[in-house]
């Protein structure tokens, strides 16, 4: 048995084990996730964390935010003033969307780790490929929430685990740094705790929208754009 890292229930139970980790499965919010005694060492994590800041990379992130923006945009005309959550998207991407007229503020543990950005609330939050690494779920989620404006938008991509059966071969879980893996019920019992809505979540795109108070009610009319 284990605890689980997002909703802290204690009956966690092994459902997979390899050569180098155990996988438990969280039975509430159905969280699975990796043995903490496999964590990667910092330095080591920080060096395969930053092989994400390639150009190949960036153009996958750029094409998740930029999208993102212009469907936001559709729902609330004045400019959005986002954060860019565990990611550093490049200048060139930086500059279209100052065009746009919006601003981006971008925290990064690893690269752009200034902790006063975490004193704001946002109109939007983006997390591209961040919510797999998370070592406390519960932690930053707690933080995600109070970086949020009410009615604002929590985009998030992260492959979601459909089946089970198949994580033993999904390549996916290969990558050390990976140690939570969410399922869609993961996401529904979040929005169930009261200060989410759940608006769409479907193979690697996440859409949540915060309640209480939300100055913008109208859900986005059309599915938001899947990252390759």
């Amino acid at each position: 048995m284990r605890r689980c890292p997002l909703c802290h229930n204690d009956q966690a139970e092994l459902s997979f084990q390899d050569k180098k980790r155990g996988f438990y499965l969280c039975p509430e919010c159905r969280l699975l996730f990796a043995d903490s005694s496999s964590y990667l060492l910092p330095d080591a994590e920080k060096q395969r964390y930053g092989r994400a800041r390639q150009t190949g990379k960036q153009k996958q992130l750029a094409r998740f935010i930029h999208p993102l923006l212009d469907q936001l945009q559709s729902l609330q005309p004045t400019p959005l003033f986002g954060l860019n959550f565990g990611r550093v998207l490049s200048e060139d991407g930086l500059k279209q969307i100052r065009d746009a007229g919006h601003h981006l503020q971008q925290f990064d543990p690893f690269f752009a780790a200034d902790h006063q950005l975490l004193h704001h609330q946002y109109d939007f939050i983006c997390c591209f490929r961040v919510f797999e690494h998370f070592r406390t779920p519960a932690k930053e989620w707690s933080l995600i929430e109070t970086l949020l404006k009410p009615g604002g938008w929590l985009a998030i991509s992260t492959p979601l685990l459909t089946s089970l059966a198949a994580f033993p071969k999904w390549h996916y879980k290969n990558n050390p740094t990976h140690v939570s893996f969410y399922q869609q019920q993961t996401f529904a019992y979040l929005a169930s705790q009261g200060k989410f809505r759940l608006i769409f979540a479907a193979q690697d795109f996440i859409l949540m929208q915060k309640t209480s108070g939300s100055a913008i009610t109208r859900d986005l009319d059309a599915e938001p754009p899947l990252v390759d």
